[in-house]
């Protein structure tokens, strides 16, 4: 039988790995963006500078938001450090 400490383990973990996959696509566009505003890729992102520098602010702040969202969520499930 499967104990609610485990399950609110693997929902914690599950959940936490959403928070950080958000972080990885927003800031991997941004990057793409800055690359094609610097003439080394082709095509996605930012078209200027003050399009990148609001994604760069938005993305800092989502970045934010989900850290806290990834240590409430860890600290619920009951996630500790090994």
């Amino acid at each position: 039988m499967v104990a609610l400490k485990d399950v609110k383990i693997s929902i914690a973990t599950a959940i936490a790995a959403a928070f950080g996959f958000v972080i990885a696509l927003i800031w991997k566009d941004i990057i793409i963006g800055l690359m094609v505003l610097a003439g080394i890729w082709q095509q996605g992102g930012p078209t200027d500078a003050t399009n990148a520098a609001i994604a760069i602010i938005g993305a800092i702040f989502i970045t934010i938001v989900c850290v806290f969202g990834i240590m409430y969520i860890s600290k619920w499930g009951g996630i500790t450090k090994k």
